[in-house]
């Protein structure tokens, strides 16, 4: 029999031309594809015919393939001389768990390879037309996630104070907390925000606003989870001028009044 293998695959943000040449070739000659629930149908288009495309879909606060589970099925079907890819929406490293599932294949013996993907918090930003870093304005960005794990807490007034722009992943369930402490850490409540949901999708809506009134213009343009939160001054640069093929999808694009911070 021969050996297997397993591709760590990131799937991108939804857009199949975000794909990379090598995430598309490994998704050629998967026998077996096990993907993620935010992972787009045009993106699974591209397995092979005869290939087992099996949902192992996670979802904050809903029904989830346990981990374990995920990571025995990986081995398994490695082991059967199959090769396999395990497709992530974003990239495998970013918020994706990537690693432990490297560490439950290397435990078990089993050959696999990481193809990284573009990570919907810089393809948020872009299908915006926000640099997160931009000379003499940011000179970096955090990534972070808005979820809680037990009774661990992100430092939200320590982010505010370090002056760079924050990009973050699942939070609009917690948008008020997160808007309230980092208002409490000095960041200003005019502060320019965006909301981007289901980035590079057809189904892409998205919002520009000031920190305070985050999470109300989210409802008002009926953003719901997934979608990125963007706050610090490179929202302020937020256009119309976006990337061909970025912005034709975007069905409730709204810019809000934001007041020039004083001088």
């Amino acid at each position: 029999m021969k050996a297997g293998k397993v591709f760590l695959v990131g799937a991108g943000p939804g857009d199949p031309e975000l794909l990379t040449l090598k995430a598309l070739k490994a998704l050629k000659q998967a026998d077996v594809v096990l993907h993620d629930e935010l992972v787009s149908e045009e993106v699974l288009a591209y397995a092979r015919p005869d290939a087992r495309v099996i949902a192992v879909g996670k979802r904050g606060r809903g029904r989830s393939t346990p981990q374990g589970f995920i990571e025995r099925l990986m081995i398994a079907e490695a082991r059967r001389g199959h090769v396999v890819v395990r497709l992530k929406g974003g990239d495998p490293f970013v918020f994706g768990r990537g690693l432990e599932e490297c560490a439950a294949l290397a435990k078990a013996g089993v050959a696999f390879e990481v193809a990284s993907g573009i990570t919907s918090g810089l393809a948020a930003a872009a299908a915006l037309g926000i640099p997160l870093t931009h000379r003499g304005l940011s000179h970096g960005a955090i990534l972070v996630t808005g979820q809680r794990r037990g009774d661990e807490e992100t430092d939200w007034e320590a982010l505010a104070r370090t002056g760079l722009p924050l990009v973050i992943y699942m939070g609009v369930s917690r948008c008020a907390d997160i808007q309230r402490q980092l208002i409490a850490g000095g960041m200003a409540p005019g502060t320019p925000a965006a909301a981007v949901g289901d980035a590079t999708r057809a189904t892409q809506r998205s919002v520009v606003t000031r920190l305070d009134r985050l999470e109300q213009a989210m409802a008002e343009a009926r953003i719901a989870s997934p979608a990125i939160l963007i706050v610090g001054e490179v929202a302020r640069l937020a256009t119309s001028l976006r990337a061909n093929g970025n912005s034709a999808g975007d069905r409730a694009t709204r810019r809000q009044p934001l007041r020039r911070r004083p001088r």
